[in-house]
């Protein structure tokens, strides 16, 4: 290379930290992203359809399919029979999930068969036409009748203590009991679920899967067919979208495509529309939580109790981890001197439910920030005097210690909190607020600041792993392969960009390749937003190795000391001599260097007793704020948002372009949570908010009208995570809450503040409607 092309070469394209799009993002717009429908359909093609009960509760006397197997283009229906395995593909391990239901039922569009035919539509009409006799049993769909009914729990519950509020609720000056109702939702991915399996020879058998745990799909495959995962391979390039929808939610499509692939010997495919998909698959569990909280003059909080009951479905599921990771986070960014927090996963006869971002943290932190409204509207109070009044401490205040007894040592919420009070002039705002509720009469106005608090890693400690696979070819071009899946949130690029810092070489020198079981084995799902952190690591790991062996070579070869051997953009410096990258590359072969390499990396420090409610389960918190101006018209119940400003704490970026996208999507989808997306049994435990028709999630004009976002620009992961970043992934959606609780101090207006308004979630124009009424004749 020569001096001048060494000396104007000073940076390389998309380093860590760097703005940099979505590799696909353009690809994206122009519809060229190869999602798995848009895969060129194999010879011989066939296509499926799920056969769907229409009780939410039964025996099955007996099932009649002589009409659907004589319905022109189906080629086979498979039952119970066909399954050569376990009928099962529960992800729990308590075997309480069937593929395909055998004598009884225990949801409304629970799958008892599954036809094969030459086309989609063909599938999809020949499905309806068995004829079954059921003998119906009682069913409930809602925590209400779980309760009513002695519901059994799908699993155990847990419980968080520390102190003795038992005693001490009775200590404090003030106390309160109360209640919140806090709805789920529907993920709404735009690409529905998706399987495609190919058979292969002997055992083989191939499937692409829109999943965010590819290793889980090769697991239950194995199971339901009687294989070994060796002989199963997954493939995954891109989802339409996930969030936490695909981690368990794919295992019955891309097994019944297997099953009836490996019986026909001819390509499958499962592709429910939007109805189906909506009505079969899980959701983010309803919560109701009941707690009694004592506080003082000041709302600083003395002792609480809280129970959280959940909607899970008929099996288990995620429910056991959701359902603690709400009890986690029901503190949220609050020191409770005496705490006891139990959860009840309530089996109810609904689909079961699953992962969603945050994965029952919004709901826990939806409680917490409840309590505070409830002791702010008590005292007469800001809700943010009262948080700030009971944020944790620094380490070692004696108020750093959470209720499963975990130190925060990386507390910076009150500091984010009040960079975000000071910049966007909250305390004026809200006084203006406060003089025009007085006199307009119909449209009144609400501003609420709220803190996230938000743990990061796995709680079940196996899944905190990854692997990847770095290859360098001879010409200098790198092949990247890692357990973490991309659905559209950006870490395929971050991952890209950790391996081209880690050689000093443009990122478009990396090749971003397709998520498969072939190349990375046992990885964990693609979810508790840890997706950067560990395959990051992973793959800087592997880039590490290549790199060692690389400076080995050319110390030896060219005499020179290691220290002499530098990384410079793309380009080689050893000793005096200057390679490009890819002559480096060739010479390294020549000279029979291992250019490719496994990384691996495992979370540390972590560890956790679920029996005893003890341990360290995460290995950092992620921080932010958010506050939200919202307008309500007191007549309708209709309401806008005006503004929201966030301030997040993301460590320092892999990416900031992409960051501050995760940000603001996730606060959109958070607010849909929290105001729109209301899901609706009727009295049969049918679904009816079951299409777009029906089931309402935000617009980009139900978007605040000003939206301003920010990274917190100093902070820094006090871990040694990858490039010191933080995730992003889930903890954006609880800034959200800010909405919530901007509409309630509306709401509260009409009682002049002297009444919490107890908005139950999600808050639609009718229940804001219904509050406003309440409040006036109180």
């Amino acid at each position: 290379m020569d001096k001048a092309t060494y000396e104007t070469t000073k940076y390389i394209k998309g380093p860590m930290h760097q703005s940099l799009r979505h590799d696909s993002a353009h690809k994206h717009v122009a519809g060229s992203a190869e999602y798995i429908d848009d895969i060129p359909e194999p010879a011989g093609l066939l296509h499926g359809a799920l056969g769907m009960a229409d009780r939410a509760h039964a025996e099955i006397l007996s099932i009649d399919l002589s009409a659907v197997k004589a319905y022109p283009g189906v080629v086979d229906v498979l039952t119970a029979d066909d399954i050569t395995g376990v009928n099962d593909v529960s992800s729990g391990g308590r075997h309480d999930e069937p593929l395909i239901a055998t004598d009884r039922v225990e949801f409304h569009g629970q799958t008892i068969f599954a036809v094969i035919a030459e086309t989609r539509d063909v599938a999809r009409k020949a499905a309806r036409l068995a004829k079954v006799e059921y003998r119906d049993l009682p069913f409930w769909t809602d925590i209400d009748g779980a309760l009513e009914n002695g519901a059994p729990l799908v699993t155990p519950g847990m419980t968080l203590k520390r102190g003795t509020p038992e005693t001490e609720l009775d200590k404090a000056k003030h106390r309160i009991k109360s209640s919140m109702r806090i709805g789920g939702q529907e993920h709404f991915y735009l690409e529905s679920h998706i399987a495609l399996a190919l058979p292969g020879e002997d055992d083989d058998v191939t499937v692409w899967s829109s999943t965010q745990h590819p290793s889980e799909i090769q697991h239950i495959v194995g199971h339901v067919l009687d294989i070994p995962s060796n002989a199963i391979t997954v493939n995954t390039r891109r989802m339409g979208g996930g969030f936490g929808g695909k981690e368990t939610q794919g295992n019955q499509f891309a097994a019944l495509a297997a099953l009836a692939a490996k019986k026909l010997k001819r390509a499958v495919k499962f592709r429910p529309d939007r109805d189906e998909d909506m009505g079969v698959t899980g959701k983010r569990h309803d919560f109701r939580m009941d707690f009694d909280v004592a506080f003082d003059d000041d709302g600083k909080i003395h002792a609480i109790e809280a129970n959280f009951a959940a909607r899970c479905g008929y099996s288990s599921d995620l429910s056991g981890p959701v359902t603690d990771r709400a009890l986690f986070h029901a503190d949220s960014s609050y020191f409770y001197p005496h705490v006891k927090l139990t959860s009840q996963p309530l089996k109810t006869h609904t689909v079961s439910n699953t992962a969603y971002r945050g994965f029952g943290g919004p709901q826990g932190m939806l409680g917490g920030e409840r309590v505070i409204e409830e002791i702010a509207y008590a005292l007469g109070k800001d809700p943010l005097e009262v948080r700030k009044v009971n944020f944790y401490g620094e380490k070692g205040s004696g108020r750093d210690v959470t209720p499963y007894h975990q130190q925060v040592d990386d507390n910076i919420i009150l500091k984010v909190v009040e960079e975000l009070e000071a910049s966007v002039d909250y305390q004026a705002r809200r006084q203006a607020i406060i003089d025009f509720n007085k006199t307009s009469p119909v449209i009144k106005k609400g501003i609420a600041l709220t803190p996230v608090k938000f743990g990061i890693s796995f709680t079940m400690t196996a899944y905190n792993q990854a692997g990847a696979l770095v290859h360098i070819y001879q010409d200098g071009s790198i092949h990247l392969n890692h357990g973490g899946t991309e659905m559209g949130q950006g870490l395929y690029t971050k991952v890209a960009q950790v391996v081209a810092d880690c050689f000093q070489v443009d990122v478009d020198t990396v090749k971003i390749t397709a998520t498969t079981t072939a190349k990375v084995p046992n990885t964990s799902a693609t979810a508790a937003s840890s997706g950067s952190d560990l395959n990051g690591m992973a793959a800087w790991d592997a880039a590490r190795q290549i790199k060692e062996r690389l400076i080995a070579f050319a110390a030896e070869k060219y005499g020179v000391p290691a220290s002499e051997v530098e990384f410079l953009p793309n380009r080689v410096r050893v000793g005096d001599q200057i390679f490009s990258f890819g002559e480096f590359a060739k010479l390294a072969y020549l000279a029979r260097v291992q250019l490719s390499a496994a990384g691996f990396y495992k979370t540390p420090k972590i560890h956790w007793d679920r029996a005893a409610g003890r341990g360290t389960p995460f290995y950092y918190y992620a921080y932010g704020a958010a506050c939200t101006e919202v307008s309500i018209d007191t007549l309708t119940g209709e309401y806008l948002m005006e503004r929201t400003d966030i301030l997040h704490d993301v460590g320092k970026s892999l990416n900031p372009v992409i960051d501050i996208g995760q940000i603001e999507g996730g606060f959109v989808q958070g607010m849909g949570w929290l105001t729109t997306e209301e899901l609706w049994w009727d009295g049969k435990g049918r679904l009816r908010t079951h299409a777009p028709s029906t089931y309402k999630i935000p617009l980009a004009s139900d978007r605040p009208k000003i939206f301003n976002t920010k990274l917190v620009p100093w902070s820094e992961n006090t871990e040694p995570t990858i490039g010191r970043s933080k995730a992003v992934g889930e903890p954006p959606f609880m800034l959200a809450i800010s909405v919530l609780e901007a509409l309630s101090m509306a709401v509260a207006s009409v009682a002049d503040y002297r009444i919490c308004p107890r908005l139950d979630a999600p808050a639609t124009p009718e229940r804001v409607l219904m509050a406003v009424e309440r409040l006036k004749r109180a």
